[in-house]
C-alpha cells in the first residue's frame, strides 16, 4: 500500500472561480466549499504528455476550462497481475481476486478447484483432474476468443488472463473541469454493467436474449445529455471503469479475475479498474477522513469507502457523494466486492 501524506492542506485545496482556477487557495461562499482539481496529484509516470487546459462544452451547454489529461493506462505505482493461478495447489500470491455478492475472494488454486461448489453448478471445471493444471488463456488470440461473450464451447471453462504484453501502446484522452460545477440534478449511471469483458473486441455482441447495457457515453434516462460510461481517473492515470459484465463472463463458464488492485486488461482499452482495493496512490487526510484516490469526470474528488477507522459513510446521496467544509462535495466509492465505484455524477462534465 502506498501512502502519500499532504505537506499541508494547501497542496490539495485550490481556489475556486466561476469557470476555472489558477491559484492555490480555497473559497467558501454561502457555506459551500468548492475545491478545484489539483492536477499535481496525478503521477507523471501515467501521463503520455503534460496536462494542459482547454475550453470545452459542458453537459449543461456552458463552456469551461478543463484539464486535458492524456494517459497511458499503465500504472507506475503498482504491478499489474497476476490474475489466474497455474495449478490448484497454488496459493493466493499466484492469482488475483474475484468479486461476488459484495465480497472479495482470493483466486487461488483452491478457489478454482471449488468453482462447481461455489456456483452450485457441476459444469464448472477449469482444471485437469489428474495434474491439477488450470486451463487458462496463454496467447492474445486465446484471450480474445475466451473473452468473447459468444464464446464457443472450445473456450468454455477457461480462466481468462489477458497480459500486458498482448496490448500495444495505449493512450486515452480525458477532459475534467478545472473547477467542478454542481448540476441541477444528479446524472445517474445505468445499473447494468456497461463495459465489455476483458479482451473483448469491438463489435462483439452479447448472447441472444441478454440485454445490452447503455451505449458508451449515454445515460440510462434516454435524454439528450450523454453520460460517460467510465467513472473517473485514479491518480496513476488508470480509469475507474463501469461495472464488469460478470453475468456474461459466468454464462460462458469462464472466470476473468481482477488483480489485487482491482484491475484487468481489455485488448482495446488496456488496463482499467473495476474495484478500489487500496493499492493505487492515495492522499491521506489529516482529519482521518477517507483517503482520496482520484477524480470523477465532473471534477469532484473520489475517496475511499471508509474512514481511517474503517467506518463507512451513511449520509451519501444516490451518486454516492456528500459534502463537508474541507473537501466540498465529493464521492466515496462502493465496497470493492460490489463491482462498482460511484452511481452517478453530481456535477457537469465535459462533452
Amino acid at each position: 500500500m502506498i501512502k502519500i501524506h499532504l505537506k499541508s492542506l494547501a497542496l490539495s485545496l485550490i481556489c475556486v472561480s466561476v469557470l476555472s482556477c489558477k491559484n492555490n487557495s480555497t473559497t467558501t461562499t454561502s457555506n459551500t466549499t468548492v475545491v478545484p482539481v489539483n492536477k499535481d496529484l496525478f503521477l507523471k509516470g501515467g501521463l503520455a504528455e503534460a496536462i494542459t487546459i482547454e475550453s470545452r462544452t459542458l453537459s449543461d451547454g456552458t463552456t469551461a476550462d478543463c484539464y486535458k489529461i492524456v494517459v497511458t493506462s499503465t500504472p507506475t505505482d503498482h504491478d499489474m497481475g497476476p490474475w489466474c493461478p497455474t495449478n490448484i495447489s497454488d496459493d493466493a500470491s499466484a492469482g488475483g481476486i474475484w468479486l461476488n455478492d459484495g465480497k472479495v475472494y482470493d483466486v487461488d488454486g483452491d478457489f478454482v478447484k471449488n468453482l462447481a461448489t461455489f456456483y452450485n453448478d457441476d459444469t464448472w471445471m477449469l482444471y485437469d483432474s489428474e495434474t491439477g493444471q488450470i486451463t487458462k488463456t496463454k496467447t492474445k488470440q486465446q484471450c480474445l476468443e475466451a473473452a468473447n461473450p459468444n464464446v464457443t464451447e472450445e473456450y468454455q471453462n477457461f480462466c481468462v488472463e489477458c497480459l500486458p504484453s498482448f496490448v500495444g501502446a495505449v493512450q486515452h484522452t480525458y477532459y475534467i473541469p478545472v473547477t467542478p460545477k454542481k448540476a441541477k440534478e444528479i446524472y445517474t449511471f445505468s445499473s447494468r454493467p456497461g463495459g465489455p469483458p476483458p479482451g473483448a473486441a469491438e463489435g462483439r455482441k452479447r448472447p441472444e436474449g441478454r440485454p445490452d447495457g447503455p451505449p458508451p457515453n449515454h445515460d440510462n434516462n434516454n435524454n439528450s445529455t450523454t453520460l460517460p460510461s467510465d467513472r473517473g481517473l485514479a491518480f496513476n492515470g488508470v480509469v475507474f471503469n463501469a461495472p464488469a459484465p460478470v453475468d456474461n463472463i459466468l454464462e460462458a463458464y469462464t472466470l476473468a479475475p481482477f488483480d489485487d488492485a482491482g484491475g484487468h486488461i481489455n485488448l482495446n482499452a488496456g488496463y482499467h479498474y473495476h474495484a478500489a482495493t487500496g493499492v493505487s496512490k492515495k492522499v491521506e487526510q489529516k482529519d482521518k477522513h477517507a483517503a482520496m484516490i482520484g477524480y470523477a469526470f465532473d471534477g469532484f474528488g473520489i475517496f475511499e469507502n471508509s474512514d481511517a477507522n474503517g467506518k463507512e459513510y451513511t449520509d451519501l446521496d444516490k451518486a454516492r457523494g456528500h459534502y463537508d467544509d474541507v473537501r466540498g462535495y465529493h464521492y466515496h466509492v462502493d465496497k470493492a466486492g460490489n463491482n462498482n465505484f460511484i452511481n452517478g455524477l453530481r456535477g457537469e462534465y465535459a462533452q
